[in-house]
Order: C-alpha cells, then sequence, then structure tokens
C-alpha cells in the first residue's frame, strides 16, 4: 500500500455526476484546519478505499480557500482506483488526502495560452482557466470529447466569465474534425501550450506542436497514467548506493522501487507508472532506461535522473544519489 505523504483528513461534502462516467467530488476539511492554497495545475493524493493511492487534479477555482474539487472518470478495465471512487467513496465519508502538489503550473510568461484538454483531461486545464481569466491573461480552451454527454463541466464553462474563450470539439459533431495543425499556430516564442488527456490526444498534439514550431520550453503536459510497460525481454543489471556503496540487484522482472524495499531502502512513490515525479532520484554514474512519461525528452538524455518505478538501465549498474 501506498502511503498519503503530508496528509490531510477531507469529508465528502459533495458528490456528483458531472458527466456520463465522470464523478466530481467536493472535498472540505474533516478537521477546521483551513486548507492549504493550491495553485493551478495542483494535483492531491487520495488514499482510496482498498489500499491504493491515486492522483487527482484539483479542478476549482485557485482562489477558494474552503474546498478541493476533483473529478474522477471511472474506468471499468481500469487498476481499480476509479471504480472504488466511484463505488465505494459516499457523502459524509472522511478521506485521507495529500497536500497540494505541482507538476503542472502555469509558466510565468504574459503571452497567449493554448489550453487543449481531451476528455477527463480537462480538469487541471480548467483551474488553469479559471486562474488565467482572474488574472486578465490572453487565452483559448479547445475541449475535446467523445461527445456532450461525455464532456465534464460543460454547464460550468458555457456560464463562466472565459466562455468566449472556450470551444467545445466533439466526436459527434457532423461538422469535419478540427485541424489540429490550424489550432496550433505559434503565438510567438512568449506563448505556451498546455494539454492534457488519453495519452494518444496528447502525442498528437505535441507532435503536431513541434511540427509548427513550437519549442520544447512551451510545451507544458500530464499524463494521467501511462502505457503498461513490458519486460519481457529485460535483462538483470544493479544499483549502487552512493552514500554506503552499498550494492543491490536488480531481477529482470523486478523494479528498481520494489528491489530497494526488499532490502529495507524506502523511496516516496505514488503512481507507480512513471506519471507524477514523485520518486524521481538523481543518477550519479551509468544510463538509464528511461522509461516515464514525466521528464521531457531533454531531461531523460541528460541521464542525471530517473524513475525508479518503471526505469531501468542500460548499463549493468547505476549509482544513484541515496
Amino acid at each position: 500500500m501506498n502511503q498519503v505523504i503530508e496528509s490531510l483528513r477531507v469529508r465528502v461534502a459533495r458528490k456528483d455526476q458531472t458527466a456520463l462516467g465522470i464523478t466530481s467530488f467536493e472535498l472540505v476539511s474533516a478537521d477546521g484546519v483551513p486548507l492549504p492554497a493550491f495553485e493551478a495545475g495542483s494535483h492531491v493524493d487520495v488514499a482510496v478505499p482498498g489500499g491504493l493511492t491515486r492522483q487527482y487534479s484539483l479542478c476549482n477555482d485557485p482562489s477558494e480557500s474552503h474546498r478541493y474539487q476533483i473529478a474522477v472518470l471511472n474506468v471499468p478495465d481500469g487498476r481499480g482506483g476509479s471504480r472504488a471512487m466511484h463505488e465505494a467513496v459516499h457523502l459524509g465519508d472522511v478521506l485521507v488526502i495529500s497536500k497540494p502538489r505541482n507538476h503542472f503550473p502555469l509558466a510565468n510568461a504574459r503571452g497567449h495560452s493554448l489550453l487543449l484538454a481531451g476528455g477527463i483531461g480537462i480538469t487541471p486545464l480548467l483551474c488553469m482557466a479559471e486562474r488565467l481569466a482572474q488574472m486578465d491573461r490572453p487565452f483559448t480552451l479547445h475541449y475535446f470529447a467523445r461527445s456532450a454527454e461525455r464532456a465534464a463541466f460543460i454547464g460550468r464553462i458555457r456560464a463562466s466569465r472565459f466562455s468566449a474563450h472556450a470551444h467545445f470539439h466533439f466526436d459527434e459533431a457532423p461538422a469535419a474534425p478540427p485541424n489540429l495543425q490550424a489550432l496550433l499556430v505559434p503565438a510567438g516564442a512568449d506563448a505556451h501550450l498546455y494539454t492534457c488527456g488519453p495519452k494518444g490526444f496528447m502525442d498528437a498534439v505535441l507532435a503536431c506542436a513541434r511540427s509548427g514550431g513550437w519549442a520544447d520550453d512551451q510545451l507544458h503536459q500530464e499524463y494521467f497514467s501511462a502505457e503498461p510497460v513490458t519486460m519481457e525481454g529485460d535483462g538483470a543489471f544493479e544499483v549502487q548506493l552512493a552514500s554506503s556503496g552499498r550494492v543491490v540487484p536488480i531481477a529482470a522482472d523486478q523494479t528498481v522501487i520494489a528491489a530497494l524495499a526488499a532490502q529495507g531502502v524506502h523511496i516516496e512513490t505514488s503512481c507507480e507508472q512513471g506519471v507524477c515525479g514523485t520518486c524521481l532520484t538523481r543518477v550519479l554514474g551509468g544510463e538509464p532506461d528511461h522509461r516515464d512519461v514525466y521528464l521531457t525528452a531533454a531531461e531523460q538524455a541528460s541521464n542525471d535522473q530517473f524513475l525508479p518505478c518503471c526505469s531501468r538501465a542500460k548499463s549493468g549498474r547505476l549509482v544513484l544519489d541515496l
């Protein structure tokens, strides 16, 4: 079971179906203690019934201090977290969550912000839209979904102060599908693009943006999950702990996290998919085999850090800053 670090106790004050298969939860302090402030793009780790820990983006206005709002897509064939949130969490229940953390912040820039959401990926981008509107910054939100009934928060967006900046794209619409290349025309060196949603959607957005001239430092993304990583064909290697010189063998069918934990060396983890960056560890020697979706291509190429929950080694040994 994963542990929720720096935990808060919150009570479910509202539970609403916001779209087909999507439920939103309003969380308030269970102890009367003020909730920590958060920034647009932040998420919380939630200790889900059944011993799981899952990350959910905060999607309410970051100026609010009395509540956190999250929305969860029910994934029947997923790993069980979303199903537990839908079926086992009820109005009035007390949950344990982490303090908000932000791996997907708004850039400190005054240029145009382009927000592209796919499905449940609207959650962090909705929070960003609220903040950008509050700061009177120029932005455009494009929301892609399979259908209107599967798109969360449509009413809220249409009634918002930024409704004129929001555009909806549904697969069921009779019009021709949107031309991504036309949407992703660069708006200058100080423009920034933010995208969140299914991996295939995000990969298409980012590839189209790069081919259209967007620089990597203008592109920002957050993955909710990664594609399953197969260990078939993997070999064994070793990890050396820099502080003691101790060498720990990593079997071909074993993650670095699991091998270290078996030897009493514990690294904080959360998603265990290479998505959230919680277990990010410095690499002092050797060459990692990066399998995460958290680090940028440039960060991976530097080979001075990796995510031991999913990544492995190309060299026979990695020296870690542990």
